[in-house]
């Protein structure tokens, strides 16, 4: 404790808290202890980056913490404040320093979904068949916390395998002058997740693991404008929340809520020199877990491709390139989100090669794409690989 004098007035400058309150709307607040003379009002704690608040409700992963306090010397006079003060006082007495911002620290959308030339909105009328296999694995540091099922888990380490299996349906009649698909695709899923998570009793390592139906995806819309080498795609998919979840366990294989992804591309694909290209860019919108009271935020995501084509047997070997990039653009919301509103990303980039084999009128086409993520933020870091294959009749 210290006086000091300004103006006429003396001035409190440092004081012990010794009460906390959250509160999801406002912040933290802080109620210093009585001090004989002093009549001191609670103060908020918010997350300030660069020294400037922004935020009106209490984020738990700062870069920096201020507090702001009012205080009023006894019994009328006021003077109030700001201070730069008790910066790691907030991260000790309320959360670790990390937190995820999309629940369970990933969402619908996976890297390598809508990417390359296998991907693209058909333009031919007829159906397509497209098994696939996606395998995961990821980490997250044990400084790291993330909700998961209710539950706040740190040191989160997840294996996940999915068979897939679609078909896709492209009309003879033209949309707008696009070539329309429809489409619908069921994963069976495999997951298996280990963390170390709070008890009563501590902190203990808790390992669960779970097989089952997955979140089906539906495609109600798929437009294809395609001039020359150049085609331009829309669609939509929804994710449905068909697979299985249970509020408190680690491995689910649905995250129980749906999900509207609009995604655009362009492609560039030069038959006569066999190089091809595309770009997919999209953005997610969920709806809340209502077990949880938990809405993830909004993701934008990236993928773009290269591929040179090079005759290879009967059939034509591809190889090249993908990358991708996720931000997390909106807040997470909901009583759930215990961790405020942060935003992730992860950004990667992978080897592509596929083989395409005509078959007079059919066409079969497969390939394998490995996507390690690069550099990551509040989200599982890790690696995928898939396997793709189509069959279009």
């Amino acid at each position: 404790m210290k006086n000091m004098a300004h103006g006429p007035y003396p001035v409190r400058e440092s004081f012990w808290v010794s009460h906390l309150r959250r509160d999801n709307k406002r912040g933290l607040t802080a109620l210093p202890e009585p001090v004989e003379g002093w009549t001191v009002k609670p103060f908020i704690i918010r997350l300030f980056d660069k020294l400037t608040a922004y935020h009106e409700r209490l984020n738990l992963k700062p870069p920096c913490l201020k507090l702001k306090v009012t205080l009023y010397v006894a019994p009328a006079v006021a003077v109030t404040f700001i201070r730069s003060a008790l910066l790691v006082l907030a991260c000790i007495l309320v959360y670790p320093l990390a937190a995820v911002a999309t629940e369970g620290g990933m969402g619908h959308y996976i890297p390598g979904s809508v990417a390359t030339l296998i991907d693209l909105a058909p333009t031919k009328p007829g159906w397509v068949v497209e098994p696939m296999y996606l395998h995961y694995e990821g980490n997250a540091s044990a400084a790291k916390s993330i909700p998961l099922a209710g539950v706040i888990t740190a040191g989160l380490n997840a294996k996940s395998d999915a068979a897939l299996l679609g078909g896709l349906y492209t009309f003879g009649q033209t949309v707008l002058g696009a070539h329309y698909t429809v489409g619908a695709y069921l994963p069976y899923v495999w997951i298996t997740a280990e963390a170390d998570v709070s008890t009563s009793l501590g902190t203990v390592r808790r390992r669960d693991s779970t097989s089952g139906i997955g979140d089906m995806s539906l495609i109600p819309a798929m437009l294809a404008w395609k001039t020359g080498f150049w085609q331009f795609n829309a669609l939509l998919p929804i994710y449905a929340p068909t697979g299985g979840y249970q509020v408190g366990h680690l491995a689910n294989t649905g995250l129980n809520y749906w999900t509207f992804d609009p995604t655009i591309g362009v492609s560039y694909n030069n038959e006569k020199i066999g190089f091809n290209t595309a770009l997919h860019v999209g953005i997610t919108a969920t709806t809340k877990n209502t077990d949880t009271d938990y809405n993830s935020g909004s993701t934008l995501h990236l993928d773009g491709s290269v591929q040179q084509l090079l005759p290879v047997g009967p059939g034509y070997m591809g190889v090249g390139a993908e990358a991708f990039y996720l931000q997390q653009v909106t807040a997470d919301s909901g009583a759930g989100a215990s961790f405020g509103d942060f935003k992730g990303y992860t950004v990667g980039v992978g080897p592509v090669v596929s083989y395409v084999l005509p078959l007079g009128k059919e066409t079969f086409v497969t390939e394998f794409r490995w996507l390690p993520e690069l550099d990551v933020k509040r989200r599982l870091e890790g690696n995928y690989f898939w396997l793709k294959a189509v069959y279009q009749f």
